[in-house]
């Protein structure tokens, strides 16, 4: 099964944290996953901040049902909404999630862009 089987939603946030576009499957309809990106991002930023912590290659928020990966690219954000009961977070799929692009779910029909 691949990376791409696994996804449910991918969202892209601009270099502040703002999101710009998101795609939503049908099983996954609510968005509210992505107001929750957008809050970690924005911890991120002030944690940045006030303790001078280096940026981050990935974050990962942990769900009951889904887990988001967050990865930092050179221009904005990635987050990508993944089904699986655990999440095992490997370099390949780092690598993976940096040169994967959201805007190729456009053209699956199991997506929608909001």
């Amino acid at each position: 099964m691949s990376y791409l089987d696994q996804i449910l939603g991918a969202a892209i946030f601009d270099p502040s944290g703002l999101p710009k576009s998101y795609y939503v499957s049908l099983e996954t309809a609510d968005i509210s996953w992505v107001q929750t990106i957008f809050q970690a991002l924005g911890l991120q930023a002030l944690l940045q901040s006030t303790f001078q912590v280096d940026e981050f290659r990935h974050a990962v928020i942990h769900g009951t049902h889904y887990h988001a990966l967050i990865v930092r690219k050179s221009s904005c954000y990635v987050a990508i909404l993944i089904r699986q009961r655990e999440l095992f977070v490997s370099e390949a799929l780092i690598d993976w999630a940096l040169q994967f692009d959201p805007a190729t779910l456009a053209e699956d029909s199991r997506f929608t862009s909001a």
